[in-house]
This record gives structure tokens, sequence and C-alpha cells, in this order.
């Protein structure tokens, strides 16, 4: 029989035949929706560790614990005027079981201090605390508009007017202490306030936290050097901050986290609210200040996450070297048999390349301390340039940038969401965040023993500096503290005179204290255990900038495995004029010819001039750093002063 159509008509099978396949199930426990939704995720399991030998007291129970976090966390946004922090409670504000009502008797943990009747002594403030990439991303996504999943998986975010950090508005409060410990002055980038000044910006940015209805609180480590972590609590406005120092900071255990109690150090980012401009030494709406004395930093009117990172590694300059353990601006690297090399150098240098090794496995990218043990990273994750980034050139950055990876200011394509890296329509200082365990070969933990190569790498524009140089002691230290490279003039036409960047202990941006006591300890330590120095120019050959060549990467990596292998401690040297450099005659699979920087320019006369001209360049920036006294009787700092330019 047909249907209306013509097509046959469908007959349903009669009850006799039963069911072929019967893929039903029983019904969910549930009698409403809310109670079937609570039924999607299960409680994590307490983990406090029962083996005896954290106290001899009674372990603490659930409720005591949630107790006192919450009351650390409401002594953290303490307004220091009213004296008492706010009334905290964990959980989503946007969910309403999770605020709690005055007349119920609820179950949530929080906390409430005797406060003054006023109307914020009336809200609750919500901690989001310690959260998950996955619940990270959902508060991002939900509320901070720009917030995007791209087709890695990675989490799109934009920083907001900032794309870059602000080093002239950041501020270190000048006590007795500091006055006398830190390098203030020309070439400094200390910029003082005073104490006063700094408790004005703290009170506004907790005032400002504390307005909202959510916070985001991380508890984290820095260091991975078990005997030197230092516990830093990061308190912010922003899912995209949180997921950032999650990915940045050494991340906790959870019985790590039930034991964390007071945190060493804590930053107040309020990076959404401005500072007062008619507040003393402000001199814009944004500021970044540093109180040593009360270990705080406070963030207004920035939304940069990277001022988090070097906040927090302008701290560790600090703190470190008074622990006799010097803090790094570098890569660090192990091979195989356990050798660990440092990678010193300025932005375009190839630090993150070349420290990245297939063959070796990765401590770090970034920052290091060096202690009586060994190298030591001190962060958690990697923060890697993403302007032009391509999976043939940085295989194994491509692949960190998936989920739980931060993409800031990138711009992506509307509907497949992928990424454009070459596409600098928000800023060229695109970045991605992401944990160092997203590349295969790190070692975790990322620590290793005592470094057995130095190497400080700089990309000469000038073209005059050898491929590589073998150092002494002394110029190990005098290139150290010059931490020089060069930057190409830009893009404009006509315009191809390279520009000399010098920044002390290349980090200057970020060190606390004078770069020759940094170098003092740099020395001690190479002295100590054996390190050779080298100074590799990843720069120009045959020319400055605009006539010359690039050295290839390919000859820069065979300098880089001759060191590393130490077959270039075995080679024959010779000395270079002016710069007084210990040079190679040949290495494997680099032609000798370009070695020695005078063979491959055409113009002998023009190669002298611009030899000459790098010479007087290094000459006066030294001149700041010639007062200082280095070493028994001075004795260093002589040394130091003899391994510079000689005309």
């Amino acid at each position: 029989m047909a249907a209306r159509n013509g097509l046959p008509k469908i007959h349903t099978a009669s009850q006799k035949y039963g069911i072929c396949h019967d893929d039903s199930a029983p019904t969910v426990k549930a009698q409403t929706i809310d109670e079937l939704h609570s039924l999607q995720k299960k409680k994590s399991a307490p983990t406090t560790p029962i083996d005896g030998t954290l106290s001899s007291f009674a372990p603490l129970s659930e409720d005591e614990r949630q107790k006192q976090q919450l009351q650390s966390i409401s002594a953290s946004l303490a307004s220091l005027t009213r004296e008492t922090g706010p009334r905290v409670v964990k959980g989503d504000p946007a969910r309403k079981a999770d605020t709690p009502k005055a007349a119920s008797h609820d179950v949530h943990h929080h906390f409430t201090p005797t406060i003054n009747v006023s109307d914020s002594s009336l809200k609750f403030t919500h901690v989001l605390y310690n959260l998950s990439p996955a619940e990270l991303y959902e508060q991002a996504i939900k509320s901070e508009r720009g917030s995007f999943v791209t087709s890695s998986g990675a989490l799109a975010t934009l920083s907001g007017a900032k794309t870059g950090r602000a080093p002239r508005d950041k501020r270190v409060v000048k006590d007795a202490t500091t006055e006398k410990e830190l390098w203030w002055g020309k070439g400094s980038p200390n910029i003082e306030m005073d104490e006063q000044t700094f408790l004005v910006n703290r009170e506004r940015a907790v005032d400002y936290l504390n307005s909202l209805d959510k916070v985001f609180v991380n508890d984290q480590f820095l260091n991975w050097d078990p005997q030197n972590k230092i516990k830093v609590r990061i308190v912010s406005a922003r899912a995209y901050h949180s997921l950032f120092m999650h990915n940045m900071c050494i991340r906790p255990t959870p019985e790590e986290l039930e034991n964390f109690g007071t945190p060493d150090f804590t930053i107040y980012n309020a990076g959404q609210f401005p500072c007062n401009r008619y507040t003393h030494y402000m001199t814009s709406s944004t500021s970044i200040d540093l109180n040593l004395a009360r270990m705080e930093m406070v963030i207004l009117g920035t939304q940069y996450a990277g001022e988090m990172k070097k906040g927090l590694f302008s701290v560790m300059h600090y703190l470190m070297p008074k622990r006799q353990i010097l803090s790094l601006h570098s890569g660090s690297n192990m091979g195989k048999d356990g050798d660990v090399a440092l990678f010193f150098g300025l932005s375009g240098t190839g630090k993150t390349t070349l420290s990245t090794d297939h063959n070796r496995y990765l401590i770090g990218d970034d920052e290091h301390c060096w202690s009586d043990t060994g190298v030591s990273n001190i962060e958690g994750g990697c923060y890697a340039k993403c302007i032009d980034l391509s999976r043939e050139k940085e295989p194994d950055i491509w692949n960190a940038i998936k989920f739980g990876t931060v993409l800031e200011n990138v711009v992506f394509e509307e509907h497949s969401r992928e990424v454009d890296y070459s596409d600098k329509s928000v800023t060229e200082n695109t970045r991605a965040s992401y944990p160092i365990e997203f590349i295969p070969n790190a070692k975790i933990p990322c620590v290793g023993p005592h470094p057995k190569n130095v190497i400080l790498l700089s990309c000469d524009a000038f073209g005059v500096l050898p491929p590589v140089s073998k150092l002494n002691l002394a110029q190990t230290m005098y290139h150290f503290i010059s931490g020089y490279t060069a930057l190409v003039a830009g893009t404009v036409e006509g315009v191809k005179e390279p520009t000399a960047t010098f920044s002390a202990c290349f980090g200057a941006a970020f060190i606390m204290l004078h770069p020759t006591k940094y170098a003092a300890m740099l020395a001690d330590k190479m002295q100590k255990h054996g390190a050779t120095g080298w100074l590799v120019n990843t720069g120009w050959s045959g020319g400055s900038y605009g006539s010359g060549n690039r050295i290839k990467l390919p000859y820069t990596r065979k300098i880089i495995d001759a060191i590393h292998s130490g077959s270039l401690l075995k080679a024959n040297y010779k000395k270079t004029e002016v710069f007084g450099l210990e040079i190679p005659t040949e290495i494997e699979g680099v032609p000798s010819q370009i070695l020695d920087p005078v063979n491959t320019w055409a113009d002998k006369k023009a190669y002298k001039d611009t030899l000459v001209k790098l010479g007087g360049l290094f000459k006066n920036n030294f001149e700041t750093f010639t007062n200082y006294k280095i070493g028994e009787n001075n004795k260093l700092a002589e040394e130091i002063l003899a391994a510079g330019p000689i005309f």
C-alpha cells in the first residue's frame, strides 16, 4: 500500500516481535533539573596527607582548614585604615546557591570579620580560589569581553590599552633599608616613591578589588629549588590574569595548597582601575608599585599581565642575593650527561630559540637562580613571543599553544578562530603563556647541576663582533655588566644605521642591586665551579645591517653544539684587535672565513672604523660602573675595566 506521495507506507513492528536493540537505561536519580545538574560535577576528594609528619597535633578538619584559608585571604584584602578585611566566601556569585544568606544556616565556607557598619560591610566578596584552567576559561568567556577559544584550544585575550610593560611607571618604596641596599640614580630601573604614597595606592587597589562581586586568588610558588621556594599570592580581577599566573608560577600540589599558610609576597592587581594622577610621584594613570618592607606589589592602570611576571622577578633579584643565590635573566638547558648551559641575551638575540634544543632538556627559558646546589628555574611556565610564529621555525612553541595556554593580543579569523601570527593589528608584542610541561623535553623538576658554560648572546648589527669568542673571567664580567645588543633603526626607507643597546646583566629593567654585585657573584660561582664564558654574535657578518648578512642560524647552532660538546675548548685560538677577544680558527660545520669578521668585510677601512666606533660606545656605557669596588682590594674591578676595548 502506497502513501500519498507514492512512497511505500512504513509499517511499525507489532508488539509480538519485541525490541531488536534495547539501549534504554534506568532513569536518572534526580527529581529536578537543578538536581540533575548537581550530579554532573563530583566533589574533589580531601587530600590532606595523613602521615603524622606534619604536626604532633590532631589534623585540622576540612571546615577549620577552609576557615583559616579564608581568614588569610580576608587579611590580604584588609584595608589599612579600617584594619579589617572584607567578608569573603568561596564560589561564583553567578550561582545563587554560592551566596550565603544571613538568615539561613548555610553550608558554604565563608569568613565574616568584625566590620564597622558601611556599604562594604553589607556585601560578600566572592573568592575564586586557585581555579583550574577549565574553570578560568568559563569565567573569561562569560565575563570578559575579548576572550575567545581559538582553533588550537588556547584562550585568546586582550590586555587593554597597554600591550607591553610600562617601566617609567614602575616605582619602588625608598626607605632607610632600601636607600642603602638598592641601586638608585643614573642607569637604574628603580624609581623612588615614599611609603605614604604606596599606602594610598594600595588602599585604592584594595578598595577596588573589594567593591567587585568576585576576585581571583592564586596561591603559588616561585623557584623550583625546594630549599629556597617563595610563596606568592596573586589577587586579581580578571580570569585572564589568574590563568596567566597559573601558567607562569609553580603550581602547588593539593597537599602544598592545604598547608600554604601566609604568603611571603602578595600582588594586588587592580589594573582595570587607574591610579590618581594627583597623587605624589604619579606621572600617568598607570602605576606599578613595589614595597620590599611589606613584601607587596600594587598594579593600577594597566592590564598587561607581564607586569606581574616581571614584578616577581624583580623581587627575586632582591631576595635571592641575600641568601648568596644569584638570580639571572637567562635561559638554561641540560645535556644527556648533565652538562648545564646558561644563555643570556636581550630581545632578538635568539635566547629562546637556542636554549630550546631537541637534543637537550629545557630547565627554563627566562628566569633562573644559581645556588650552592646548582641552577633552578624561578618559574613554572614560558612566556613566548608569537609575532610571525610558524610551525616550521618554532615547532615546540607552536605545539605548546593548546588548551590551557593564554594568547595575548593576537588576531584570529572570525569564523574558524585560526590565529594569524603575522597580524600586528593589536600589537607587535603578541605573546603566549603556557606551563613548562607543554614543552616535550622540559626537565621536571626544573633544576640542574652547576653550569659548565655561560653563553652571552649578542645580535651585533654593526657586524664587527666574531660569531663566537672564548672569554676569560674578567671579559665575561665586562660583557655581562655591559649587556650589549644592537637594534636596527626600523623599517623607514633609507634608515639603515643600527643602534647600540646596553642593558646591565642582560636585564637592567628587573635588577634591584647594583650590576657589579651580580657580576661579582657570577665571577665567584664561575670560578668555583669551573664554568667557561662565551660571547656569541647572532647578528651581522660581512658588513653592518643593510650591507652585510645575518649569520645563518645553522652556523650558530653548530657553534653552540661545539660549546656543549666541549670540542670548542680544544680549538686553536687567535686574538682580535680592539676588543682583544679569543676566536677559534676553525669549527666543524662552520666556514672558517666567517670566524674572524675582518675576513668577511670587503672594505677593511670601514671595518676598522666601525670596530673603533662600537668600542667607543662600550667605553662610554661602562663609565656608569667605573666607580664601584669589586673583589678584594678592588682587584676584580680593575681587571674588568682592563678587559674592555683597548684603542
